[in-house]
Parts: C-alpha cells; structure tokens; sequence
C-alpha cells in the first residue's frame, strides 16, 4: 500500500503502534486464545490515522463526525452489514458516513484489497483485540483494541491530539504501587470479566468523566466505617441502608442466555452512581460496590496533619515521575481526594475534571507518600 499520509503524527505513531499488536497478538496466541483479529500492517495503520485525522476537522450538517473504524474483514465480524459495492477510505467518505454510525459500540468495518483501504459496511461484533481508530474529537483520535472474551472497555494503545502523540506504557502494570484499576486499564487479560469490581470501577470511571461535570468517587473498605473520620459532618446525603444493586448485580449468575439483559442493567446502574459524582462534594462506596453517600465534603482526620507532597505518574511513554504539593495538581477537588488517601490509606479516590483529566489517587507502600495516576489517555 503506498504512504499518502501528510498527518506527520501518523507516521510517527504508526510503528510503535504495528510493535504492540504484532506483540500482542502473538502472546495471545501462546497463551492458547483463539479467533484473534488479523494483525493490522503497519501500511494500513498509517492510512488509517492520517485519513481519519483529516476526516475529523471536516463537518457535515455543522456537526464533527464521531467514527469508529475496526480493522477487520466481513468474514471475522459478527452479523456484519455488508454495502454492494466496497468504499474506499477518504476523509470525504468517512464525514458522510458519520452520522449513521456515531453510537456507541458500531464500527465501519474496514479491510485492505489491491493495495487500498476500502470500507465495506458496518458491524457491532469484532474479534479479540481488534485493532480500533476511534474519531472522538476534532483533530483528537484513540488507538484502542477489544479485550480477550469482549468484557469491559477496550484497552487504549494511543492517542492522538494534533501533533501530540502519546502511546500508552502498558508496562506501569508491572509496578509495584500500580492500583488494581490501573492494572485493568492497561492489560488486555487481567479481569476476568465484567463481574469483576475492579472492572466496574473502571466502568464508574469513563462514566465520570463522560458527564463532563467533574466529580470525586472515594472506594473505602467495605465493614470499616473508619472514613467517616475524614469526612466533615453531618453528610448532606447519608444512604442508610447502602445501595447495594451494583452489589447484587455482581452477585448475580450470568450464562450466555441473561448475559445481555445482565450487562444493560450493569450499564444503568453504573450511570445512576456515576451520576452522583456530579453533585458538589464526594461519592462514596465501599469495595463490595455498595454506595454509602454522596455530596460529601472531605476534611482533615483527627490527626490534623495536611498532606505535603505527593508522587504524580502517568502511563505514557516517555514521561516522567515527579515530586509535587498536591495543591499544584488541580483545584480544591484534587486537593481533598489527595488529603483523603493520605489519612485513608487503604482507600483510593477517583477524580475527573471538567476539562477530561482523570487521576486515580492511592497510597503508595514503597514510596510512603500519595501517589496520583493520571489516566485521562486511558479513559478515552
């Protein structure tokens, strides 16, 4: 396939990004996992983001296309919508097609013949760690790739931002402070499904943060009230008894028959307790997944000591760690989750802010200090 591109971020992207699903791919093949998605050639890669790039700064009817493309050929998708006559893959083409797939969860399926990309219709279902170009934003573009079995968000390899690249460090998992949740974000095989809470916080997360209000999530230990301590009193919104439907929903035994109804009643209960991150204060549930309050003010324990430092990471390639005073992360929002780990430290607090960023705050052991995970490039 010739280079066309003139979107200098994807010729710069598209090798790191071919490495990782050649790479990926190949070790689950030797970890026995079967129907794969086909590898995406770097060729194609790079078509692909340069023409989505372009198609991405282009309108229709006054509205910037949101598109999902999936590497795939008809043959490898389920229960495909399959055009006459195969399109070939232009900005032009991508912008009029839009509209009709710009929902959650289709993608327009996309193939190689004869040295060209051609579009050849649309389909719902992809295989294991397909390669995935979603269109979020003008000039904004993700790199992502289905899990093994389907379940949860997709595991995101790259994003794209004009001429900022950053290509995701999945080796972060491998850290010894690295959160459960961070874990799930970062490796394509960790949870074993969605009935898994690690999995669900991650759900709550890209929840939160596609409200676009900002909001605090605070997960304490379930049978410990001892962070009602840094909570200021009285709650404005106590829950008494818990709410425990997300509870129960993992609970709940699910086989091939439920599992659709099982993941559609996941989906609302996770956006009613996300939505309550919108309120002015903080959300909290405990780690069984029952919530306990929302509009929550954080304060200083009864140990009145303030926080003074804090480790601030992101899993991006190339970026460094640093030392900061956690008043230097972000507004008040930021400031008390950080307060709130460092007197609570077998909790983790999830903040997103208007503006998209998304950090996961936890207690690191080995450092002894609050460590702040950004993992906004994550979450998209």
């Amino acid at each position: 396939m010739p280079n066309r591109s003139t979107y200098q971020a994807a010729k710069i992207a598209a090798p790191a990004i071919a490495h990782h699903f050649a790479q990926l791919l190949a070790a689950a093949a030797a970890q026995g996992e079967t129907d794969l998605a086909p590898e995406p050639p770097l060729s194609c890669i790079e078509t692909m983001i340069d023409v989505a790039f372009w198609a991405s700064l282009r309108k229709e009817e006054s509205r910037s296309p949101k598109i999902s493309l999936a590497y795939v050929p008809p043959l490898l998708a389920g229960q495909p919508l399959i055009f006459e006559n195969r399109i070939l893959v232009t900005p032009y083409v991508l912008t009029k097609l839009a509209p009709a797939v710009e929902r959650s969860g289709i993608h327009l399926g996309v193939w190689d013949e004869d040295g060209e990309l051609y579009i050849w219709g649309t389909t719902r279902l992809i295989p294991d760690c397909c390669f995935v170009l979603e269109v979020v934003e003008p000039g904004l573009l993700v790199v992502k790739h289905r899990r093994i079995n389907g379940f949860g968000k997709f595991i995101n390899v790259a994003v794209l931002k004009g001429d900022e690249i950053k290509i995701i460090d999945e080796e972060s998992r491998t850290l010894p402070d690295c959160p459960d949740m961070l874990t799930s974000l970062l490796d394509y095989n960790t949870s074993p499904g969605w009935n898994s809470p690690v999995n669900i916080l991650v759900q709550l997360a890209a929840s939160m943060r596609a409200h676009g209000h900002g909001g605090s999530l605070l997960v304490v230990p379930a049978g410990s009230d001892a962070w009602r301590d840094s909570i200021i009193r009285p709650i404005t919104y106590p829950v008494t008894p818990a709410f425990d439907e997300l509870k129960r929903l993992m609970e709940q035994p699910v086989d091939e028959q439920t599992i659709d109804v099982w993941q559609e009643d996941v989906n609302r209960a996770v956006e009613s307790i996300a939505g309550l991150t919108a309120v002015d204060g903080a959300t909290i549930i405990n780690d069984k997944l029952e919530l306990l309050a929302f509009g929550a003010k954080i304060g200083l324990s009864s140990n009145g000591v303030p926080v003074e430092q804090m480790l601030v990471t992101e899993p991006i390639i190339g970026t460094e760690v640093t030392m900061i005073h956690p008043s230097q992360n972000g507004g008040t929002r930021h400031l008390s989750a950080a307060q709130f780990v460092f007197d609570q430290r077998d909790a983790i607090a999830l903040v997103s802010s208007q503006d998209g960023r998304f950090t996961i705050f936890s207690w690191s052991p080995c450092e002894n200090v609050v460590h702040a995970h950004y993992v906004d490039a994550l979450l998209l």
